[in-house]
């Protein structure tokens, strides 16, 4: 069975007047879709990368969609150096930092038998460490102007096991006890810090990196027969950046119709 895609949702201004960072937002994952909504909820957007031609071009295509030119920081996520001037840019641009997206994340494919320690560090170091680095700046910026909200993308593989992904689900664990935990610590500072988990979400580079039988398998586990679209996750992401989710902190939202 496969049910069809929904209709693109109405924007309802869940973000009005929000300045918001949203990391690896070129390309057309969820990142570029998350920084989309972002402008379409009304708020200002910062958008950032490591791919400068990629990000060059992800403005172009955000102001076409939406008529809002971001500004954009190139931005390598393992070096602190490129997130202090990500988030110095910011706050020249906005005075103040109300939401940070944080999407950076790297995959791939290797048994751990035949695993390199370098694959396995890029993998921690991008997924894991970029976004330890990014939530830390985020609340040290946060605490001195009342409070904002840091929503971090997971992966229900933290959660499942696959195999040939030990690396990637591993991280993907991480980001999740690293939201619970500096949750808690950021409480205090009225700054919020949640996660989603999303399962399967369709866009050009997973098809790139992934088999056509594999991406088949993975969608028949899914209840509604299809990936989900990229801004479907984006839209969780809103939700939880959101005032709507005032209560809600050191959660991990799984967007997934899939089922053990």
């Amino acid at each position: 069975m496969s049910l069809h895609t929904p209709p693109y949702p109405q924007a309802h201004d869940l973000l009005k007047g929000k300045n918001v960072i949203v990391t690896a937002a070129a390309g057309t994952g969820i990142g570029f879709a998350t920084a989309k909504r972002c402008v379409e909820e009304g708020a200002r957007v910062l958008i950032s990368d490591i791919h400068e031609r990629r990000l060059a071009e992800a403005v172009e295509r955000l102001e076409a969609d939406t008529g809002f030119r971001a500004p954009s920081v190139l931005c390598n996520v393992t070096q602190e150096d490129d997130v202090q001037r990500l988030f110095a840019t910011a706050q020249q641009e906005f005075g103040t930092i109300d939401v940070v997206m944080n999407n950076a994340g790297l995959g791939g494919t290797a048994n751990l038998e035949d695993m390199t320690d370098d694959q396995w560090n890029i993998v921690i170091d991008v997924t894991l460490n970029g976004t330890m680095r990014c939530t830390r700046a985020a609340i040290r910026t946060m605490r001195e102007t009342g409070g904002g909200a840091i929503v971090n993308n997971a992966s229900v593989i933290g959660w499942r096991a696959q195999k040939g992904q030990s690396h990637y689900a591993a991280a993907k664990a991480g980001v999740m006890a690293l939201t619970r935990c500096a949750a808690l610590e950021a409480a205090e500072h009225n700054i919020r810090i949640n996660a989603v988990a999303p399962s399967l979400a369709m866009h050009p580079f997973l098809e790139k990196v992934t088999t056509r039988e594999l991406l088949e398998e993975l969608k028949k586990r899914e209840a509604f027969g299809r990936a989900a679209e990229v801004w479907e996750v984006a839209n969780v992401m809103i939700f939880l950046a959101s005032d709507y989710s005032s209560y809600m902190t050191g959660e991990v939202l799984s967007v997934s119709s899939q089922h053990p």
